[in-house]
């Protein structure tokens, strides 16, 4: 691939509440990636009302230069001053990709840019590996049901990354050159206003930065059963997650809903109970530092890439599992 003079990468670095989301983070690894192939910087743009916190992050995640636009046009989440922004520092610097989070937010900004551009877009990328100086992403199709490359046809392009599909770089090798850039949105560019904004209850539910998920699928056999993988994530201090049969079934809100039709997670520790391990599932939880699962079918899925895999009936296991989690707690 050509990258010309256009070598930078920019990432947008979205913000809730002050901080930066961990998929604008994990944006940074796969724009370093990129720019080890187009020979340029990874340019960090945080847009918000006060970008304090976001810039400690992002330096602390290897970004070469922190782009930070500060005001009020900001603070309410308006996707136009946001975007009036991403187009603003873009004609500045020229970048050859602008990468952001796989969010509502990340979505609307990179599929504007490149339709305002005529650019390629990449959508909810899971992984990136560089083919003969090319990168090629890796994405879910036909609703998360297979995994297919994309490969972008020129320079510049946008890209879109999952949450929990890349690590994130941590480093203090060196100190980024922090921009303060001065964008004054006009009022011309707003053309939608925010009114009011409420928090779901998936934000509650923080499955990207878990280090304990445990995990329930269809083998739990109902909600009542359910309440186990409930028990053990409480004791073990972490979150629960689930499979979509679970989901469907209405044993737990979809907030905990784990594969490609959820969240992709890396926890430091996955606890899989009941769960054969679909591919759908299995992709989504590649990252984790430790994998355990527990499934009768010896001959599951899951099995392959599980660090310890117990055989056995969940039911006859997990009430075990809690009471000596308990008993090692308490001694």
């Amino acid at each position: 691939m050509n990258w010309g003079n256009q070598r930078d990468i920019l990432v947008f670095v979205e913000q809730k509440s002050g901080q930066p989301v961990n998929a604008g983070l994990e944006g940074l690894t796969s724009a370093h990636a990129l720019a080890e192939v187009s020979g340029g910087r990874v340019l960090a743009l945080l847009a918000g009302a006060d970008n304090s916190a976001g810039i400690k992050r992002a330096a602390s995640c290897g970004a070469d230069v922190i782009l930070s636009v500060q005001g009020a046009s900001f603070q309410n989440g308006c996707g136009d001053a946001f975007f009036y922004a991403l187009e603003q520092m873009a004609g500045k610097y020229h970048p050859g990709a602008v990468v952001a989070a796989n969010t509502p937010l990340g979505q609307e900004l990179t599929a504007r840019f490149s339709a305002r551009h005529g650019l390629g877009n990449v959508q909810d990328a899971v992984a990136l590996r560089i083919q003969d100086g090319t990168p090629v992403w890796t994405v879910p199709a036909y609703g998360g049901t297979i995994l297919t490359n994309v490969v972008p046809n020129a320079v510049p392009f946008a890209a879109t990354v999952r949450s929990g599909a890349f690590q994130k770089a941590v480093t203090t090798a060196k100190k980024p050159f922090i921009v303060e850039e001065m964008v004054s949105v006009p009022d011309s560019a707003l053309h939608t206003k925010v009114l009011e904004s409420v928090r779901e209850i998936a934000e509650e539910i923080n499955l990207e930065d878990a280090k304990v998920i445990v995990a329930g699928g269809r083998g739990m056999g109902n909600k009542e059963n359910f309440a186990l993988v409930e028990e053990l994530a409480k004791v073990l201090g972490g979150v629960v997650g689930a499979t979509r049969p679970a989901i469907e079934s209405g044993w737990v809100s979809r907030a905990h809903q784990v594969g490609q039709s959820g969240k992709t997670v890396a926890p430091a520790l996955y606890i899989g109970c009941g769960i054969s391990g679909a591919i759908q599932h299995v992709s989504s939880i590649m990252n984790s530092g430790y994998i355990v699962a527990v499934n009768k079918d010896e001959d599951a899925p899951i099995f392959d890439i599980a660090n310890i895999g117990i055989v056995g009936d969940v039911m006859q296991i997990l009430p075990v599992m809690i009471e000596e989690i308990k008993k090692r707690k308490a001694g």
